[in-house]
C-alpha cells in the first residue's frame, strides 16, 4: 500500500471538516484569474466567506469522505472546473454570488478559453472596409453586408456557445469588433445548500427583471381576486365599490324603485322621453 504523506492527510481532513460544517459550499474556477484580482476578491469576501485551494485529487477524497455525513455534497464535485477552488460561507448564496459578480471586469477572449456563456455579436455597423474579413466573419456565422462603404452585421449571431472553446480566429475577430465577452474575477460554477445544487444560471438573478416579474405577478393576482370576488384586506374596499356600482347599474336597468337610484331612474326616463319626443317629432 502506497505511503500517503501526512500533509496530504491533514489537507483532506481540513477539507472534510469544512465541507461538513459549512452549510453553503461553492465550486469556484480560478483559471485565467490574475493574482492581484484574486487578492482583491479575497479582501471583499473577508468576514463573509473563505476560500480553499488544493489539488483536485485531494478534493475528490475529501468529497467522498464528506458524503458519508453530508448527503448530496458529492454532486458539487462534478461542477469543479478549470483550476478549482472551494468557497465556504454561512451567508446567503445569492448575496455572495452578487458580490462576486459585481467585482468582475470585462476582458477580451483568448484562443483556447472556454466560453462561460453564449457569446453573441449584435447586428449593426462596423468600421471595416469590404475585403477578406467578409469571409472570416462568415466562417464564424456572422452575416454581413455593405452600408455606406463599410461592412454592417445584418443580424444578431451567437458565434460561440457556452462551454465551447474559443478559436484563434474568433478571438481575433471579437477583439477587432471591440467585444470583450470574458470576465476577470472569481467564476462560481455551482453552490451546494441543504442538498440542492444551484448552478450559475440559477444564482445569476437579474434583479430589475425579477422586480418587474414580481410586480406583474402581484397585479395578475389582484385582478384574479377581483374577478373571482375573493375578499382580502387588499381587495375588500374595491370589491364593495364594484358591488355597489354593479347593483346600482342592475337597479337602473330593471327600473327598480329604490331611494338610492331614483335620481338615476328619473334621468334615464328623461333621456328616453326626449328620444321619443324627437322620434315622434313632437314640439
Amino acid at each position: 500500500m502506497a505511503h500517503v504523506a501526512q500533509y496530504k492527510k491533514d489537507v483532506v481532513a481540513d477539507l472534510v471538516k469544512q465541507l461538513v460544517e459549512y452549510p453553503i459550499v461553492g465550486a469556484v474556477n480560478l483559471e485565467d484569474l490574475p493574482a492581484p484580482a484574486l487578492q482583491t476578491m479575497r479582501s471583499k469576501l473577508r468576514g463573509k466567506a473563505q476560500m480553499t485551494m488544493t489539488k483536485r485529487r485531494l478534493m475528490k477524497v475529501a468529497f467522498e469522505e464528506a458524503e458519508k455525513s453530508k448527503q448530496g455534497i458529492m454532486k458539487l464535485y462534478e461542477h469543479l472546473k478549470g483550476m478549482p477552488a472551494l468557497l465556504f460561507t454561512k451567508e446567503n448564496p445569492f448575496s455572495i454570488y452578487k458580490i462576486i459578480k459585481q467585482s468582475k471586469s470585462p476582458a477580451p477572449a483568448k484562443a483556447g478559453q472556454i466560453a462561460p456563456k453564449d457569446i453573441e455579436v449584435k447586428a449593426g455597423p462596423t468600421s471595416f472596409l469590404p475585403g477578406p474579413i467578409i469571409g472570416e466573419l462568415g466562417s464564424i456565422g456572422i452575416k454581413t453586408g455593405v452600408e455606406n462603404g463599410k461592412l454592417a452585421i445584418k443580424e444578431d449571431a451567437v458565434v460561440i456557445k457556452e462551454g465551447e472553446e474559443v478559436s484563434a480566429l474568433a478571438a481575433g475577430l471579437l477583439t477587432r469588433l471591440g467585444i470583450e465577452p470574458m470576465e476577470i474575477g472569481l467564476d462560481i460554477t455551482a453552490v451546494y445548500e441543504d442538498g440542492t445544487i444551484y448552478t450559475r444560471k440559477v444564482l445569476d438573478i437579474d434583479e430589475d427583471q425579477f422586480l418587474a416579474d414580481l410586480t406583474q405577478a402581484a397585479t395578475w393576482a389582484r385582478n384574479l381576486a377581483m374577478e373571482a370576488a375573493y375578499p382580502t384586506k387588499d381587495t375588500i374596499s374595491d370589491l364593495i365599490t364594484k358591488a355597489q356600482r354593479e347593483s346600482k347599474s342592475l337597479g337602473v336597468e330593471t327600473a327598480l324603485l329604490e331611494p338610492g337610484i331614483i335620481g338615476d331612474l328619473l334621468a334615464k326616463a328623461h333621456v328616453q322621453s326626449q328620444g321619443v319626443k324627437q322620434t315622434a317629432n313632437i314640439e
